[in-house]
């Protein structure tokens, strides 16, 4: 069965820059997964920066991330997709946000959000070569 599971809960409301729970990914048939995020509240004038990071064992996290999310500044959906199979060493992963706020005023800065990561069918590691030729 395709793994399906939230790297940050759905309506998870951040107020700083933080880190969720490692979710552990080793027994994905595909390492393949399709993430959507779902931003439902925010306050203007700020944005938010989504990563996914992956480790061998759970514990050590490396400084770069394995997917950088487009960056946001309001409510809506968007999805990307996270490829691990060309990555066999990881086996947790786990979501990274940062909020930017550059109003000078109350509010401060704030997104409700969630991660929501499910297993899809592995994407062909390599295109297949065909011959063009001109007719």
């Amino acid at each position: 069965m395709p793994m399906e599971f939230d790297l940050v809960p759905a309506g998870t409301r951040v107020e700083a820059n933080g880190d969720g729970a490692g979710v552990d990914v080793s027994a994905s048939a595909t390492r393949t997964f399709l993430c959507t995020m779902f931003i439902s509240d925010q306050v203007e004038q700020e944005s938010l920066d989504v990563s996914i990071f992956g480790s061998p064992d759970g514990v050590n996290w490396p400084a770069k991330p394995l997917l950088k999310l487009p960056q946001r500044f309001y409510r809506g959906e968007t999805r990307a997709v996270l490829e691990l199979a060309l990555r066999p060493e990881v086996k947790f992963i786990r979501a990274h946000w940062d909020l930017n706020r550059w109003g000078r005023v109350a509010p401060e800065r704030m997104f409700v959000f969630g991660l929501r990561l499910a297993e899809v069918p592995a994407m062909p590691l390599r295109a297949p070569a065909e011959k063009v030729t001109a007719a």
